[in-house]
């Protein structure tokens, strides 16, 4: 990869020039959406030969990319619903981001499946992984072990002798969701696509009878522009229907949103050395490594309310730990959790009125002339999906459009990572750092480790931790507004770390330290850096009070009331086209 200065980093001077990009020149295609999928159709759009533009109304992966159950996973459950083809396509997947897109992101992890049943169970089961074994599950990672019950207690001593009789061990991957998501916009960035965040689209630009472009307000000062376009294409997820609505077109597809609430306990409350996997009623629950933390969940229940800040209520969380609780020799208690997430899954709506029943593919669309519309899917399949969209978008793009090679292009900080990894002691003694803490960085940045260390050069105190939040070293915030795009604490604290689920201060104790790391960088005086304090910690205190309410509707009126880091945000409404 050839390296060209500066095109990689998403800081300050880069908005200013993208700014100025987006209104003066003429694009093959602009994205709309910072997810995975938004960032996942720039990268791919881009590596094509495209000229394209990537906007988002917030931040990246602020809304579904950076609430999911922090799995690459490969789709097991959705054998019993016979959907063979996405199983497929999710472990294809899944194997080229473990081995070649994005190593330092996403990592092989074990899983014990508890048997409850005799007889029938354990058979059933097999076959099913057997099939998953076949159709990829086992290329490159260790096929389905099977664990008599002292077999599976000793993998998982925390659980209950009485609630298995027996298991079955398998591989699935893990993956930090909001890292990789601005790492595939990063990406795009490095190959050319003008990418900017806090810019909404507002309105559509229209010649004849196609569309021809966007209009969009900067979400921090309220100033607008124009981008022209041969192609728009959609790529907002749960918001697809009301961007649809500000097109003023019929679209072919409806979304409909299902509130998935993990929440977040200390790694020591639950002795286990694999994941597991446990089957419910409806679903299934995750118990999930993550650092010195398990992430538990998920839920999958209806929600019509406000889509940016979904909720998680008391009856959401007594549902995982009565579930979770079920096989625990020692139960976990509300005082046990540091951290609580609620995100929403972009399902096709269906006939079905589970959602848990509603398809995870996706859906594509040329909507009207210049305007594609993709939704569904899941995280795993960012890919191939972005390659879907691409590929109908080619329709209104008068040059002729190249074939799409993602599959061949690592994510940024991917090449090198394995021999930076054998490298660790070394590397260790060249950065001054202890070796864990550069394993630490190595699986957040990969081979982009240099760019973070060399900000402590001049500035050598940055290679010390965060005061009340020592898993995270100074730099990694100062990095995450010089190159990752972060304009507001909530982006740092929640998505470039996940400080504000890893600690039970859900990141209020270091908000000030990392304002005042940041504040040179975005330009913040005394004010900003007390509104931004101010901001971040009315956020998690009308989280935290929501989750003691016992439903949705009075969990999303105290969410809701929280203050808006971006001041200029708008709901969206339809506005007047231009013409």
């Amino acid at each position: 990869m050839t390296k060209q200065p500066g095109s990689q980093f998403l800081g300050p001077e880069q908005r200013d020039r993208a700014w100025d990009q987006l209104k003066s020149e003429q694009f093959d295609v602009v994205v709309i959406g910072g997810g995975v999928v938004g960032a996942g159709v720039a990268l791919d759009a881009a590596t094509r030969g495209l000229k394209v533009a990537l906007v988002e109304a917030r931040d990246f992966a602020s809304g579904t990319s950076s609430r999911s159950s922090k799995m690459f996973h490969g789709g097991l459950r959705y054998l019993e619903q016979l959907e063979f083809g996405l199983v497929r396509e999710a472990l294809r997947e899944r194997e080229l981001s473990l081995t070649t897109l994005a190593p330092h992101l996403v990592r092989p992890q074990q899983f014990l499946c508890p048997l409850t049943h005799r007889g029938w169970e354990r058979p059933y089961i097999a076959a099913g992984m057997l099939l998953y074994d076949q159709l990829g599950g086992a290329k490159s990672v260790p096929a389905q072990k099977h664990l008599t019950r002292a077999g599976a207690l000793r993998l998982a001593p925390g659980m209950k002798r009485n609630s298995l009789i027996g298991g079955i061990r398998y591989y699935d991957t893990v993956v930090d969701d909001a890292r990789h998501t601005m790492s595939v916009a990063r990406t795009a960035a490095f190959y050319g696509a003008v990418v900017r965040t806090s810019t909404q689209v507002v309105g559509f630009l229209r010649e004849a009878d196609r569309v021809s472009g966007v209009r969009v307000q900067d979400s921090e000062t309220g100033n607008t522009t124009e981008i022209r376009s041969n192609v728009v294409i959609n790529a907002t997820g749960v918001w697809t229907d009301e961007i649809q609505a500000l097109s003023h077109q019929r679209g072919r597809f409806r979304v409909r949103a299902s509130k998935g609430v993990h929440i977040v306990v200390p790694r020591d409350r639950i002795v286990s050395e694999a994941a597991i996997i446990l089957r419910t009623a409806s679903s299934v629950l995750f118990v999930i490594p993550w650092g010195t933390h398990w992430i538990i969940g998920t839920t999958d229940t209806d929600w019509n309310l406000d889509l940016a800040h979904p909720a998680a209520t008391k009856a959401d969380i007594d549902y995982i730990l009565d579930t979770v609780n079920d096989v625990l020799v020692t139960p976990l208690t509300h005082d046990d959790i540091d951290g609580v997430y609620a995100g929403l899954r972009p399902l096709l709506a269906g006939e079905s009125d589970e959602t848990s029943k509603l398809s995870r593919e996706h859906a594509v669309a040329r909507v009207a002339p210049g305007l594609v519309a993709i939704a569904g899917g899941k995280y795993t399949t960012y890919r191939v999906m972005a390659e879907d969209a691409v590929d109908l978008a080619a329709e209104d793009i008068p040059a002729r459009v190249s074939p799409s090679i993602t599959g061949k292009v690592p994510l940024i900080g991917a090449e090198g990572y394995f021999a930076l990894v054998n490298q660790t002691l070394h590397l260790g003694e060249i950065y001054g750092l202890h070796p864990y803490r550069v394993k630490h960085l190595l699986d957040r940045y990969g081979s982009l480790i240099d760019e973070v260390v060399e900000l402590a050069k001049t500035q050598p105190e940055l290679l010390q931790p965060l005061t009340d939040a020592p898993s995270y070293l100074q730099m990694e915030v100062v990095y995450a507004a010089t190159a990752e795009g972060a304009l507001h604490l909530e982006d740092i604290l929640a998505r470039r770390t996940r400080i504000s689920i890893e600690y039970a201060h859900r990141g209020t104790r270091c908000a000030e330290q990392v304002a005042r790391l940041v504040a040179p960088i975005l330009g913040w005086d005394e004010a900003d850096i007390e509104r931004e304090i101010s901001t971040y910690n009315a956020r998690v205190d009308a989280e935290v009070r929501s989750q003691t309410q016992p439903d949705d509707q009075s969990a999303d009126e105290l969410r809701v009331a929280a203050p808006e880091s971006r001041s200029h945000i708008l709901e969206p409404v339809p506005l007047t086209t231009t013409s």
